[in-house]
Order: C-alpha cells, then structure tokens, then sequence
C-alpha cells in the first residue's frame, strides 16, 4: 500500500514525485482538536475512499479506486446535529450542506478522505477532501487540493487501501 503524504508547509509527496498543495485557511491541527467550521486541515493518516468527478467537466479519472460521477442533486451534510452529518446527500436538503457540482472547478474531481466517518463524531469536521486546487494555490477550507494534472497523476497511481498522511 501507498501512504501519499503532505506537509503543513504544502508539499505533497508520492511515489513518483513532489509537488505543490494547498491546505485550510486555519493551518493544521491535530485531529482531536479539529471542529466544524474552523478552517483548518486536520493532522492524521486517511485512507482514499472514493473518487467523485463531474462527468460534464471531462472524462472519470483513471484509478483503481472507487468512481462516481457527481449529479447535480448531490451534496454532503455539514451540519454537526443532523444524522446525516459528514454523509453525502439529496439536495435539496432540511440541513446544511455542500454542493457537490460546484460552479467553479474545485470539486471537478474529489478524494473522499475517511477523516471523521467511522461513525462522524458530530462538529469534527466534515468534508474534508483531495480536491482541485484554485490558481495560485489560495488556502481551502480545512481540505488539501492539489493541481488538476497532479491530481490525476496520484489517482493514476492510487490503490484501495492507500492513505493520506497530513503531518506538520
């Protein structure tokens, strides 16, 4: 199995090469102390779940793991006292919640991440995934985004059981 990895100072690692990321707006922290809305990415190992992408943005990513394509009613719930917390959705949806298929391209390709589902622990963060990057590399929202190309490149490589690490 493969452990990609990524540090705090935005340098994610595979087998095959380095290259840039871009991690929350709120720094690192452990996973312990990672709560809803806080913008940080959280520290830990994360297995690679499954890949989401949009059908309508290009063709699926070459891997080994998981696919499916985003619809346009899909969504993932973020809100700490629903049941569905930290799932994915219907939208429209009662709770707060993502949208999936985006307008820009961030989530034209997502790694769902097992951070905090295995049960979700309400209010310790949800959503938190490998995504597509914005130009420039601008910090997200407590996720790790790489470039489109690498992207595609660690999915390419990526295998059921592999893992994330995001370490200091």
């Amino acid at each position: 199995m493969t452990r990609f990895t990524v540090t705090s100072d935005g340098v994610f690692q595979s087998p095959t090469g380095t290259v840039r990321a871009a991690l929350g707006k709120g720094g690192v922290k452990p996973e312990a102390d990672k709560v809803e809305g806080d913008g940080a990415t959280p520290l830990g190992v994360y297995t690679l779940r499954r890949v989401l992408y949009r059908k309508d943005r290009g063709d699926a990513p070459t891997t080994a793991l998981p696919v499916r394509a985003i619809h346009s009613d899909d969504g993932w719930c973020d809100a700490p006292d629903d049941p569905a917390y930290n799932r994915p959705v219907r939208l429209p949806y009662p709770a707060s919640c993502e949208e999936m298929a985006r307008r820009d391209e961030l989530y034209d390709i997502v790694v769902v991440l097992s951070h905090n589902d295995d049960p979700p622990v309400p209010g310790k963060g949800s959503a938190v995934f490998l995504h597509c990057a914005k130009p420039g590399y601008p910090p997200t929202l407590g996720c790790v985004a790489l470039a489109r190309d690498d992207l595609e490149h660690v999915l390419a490589n990526a295998r059921p059981g592999d893992t994330l690490e995001i370490r200091r």
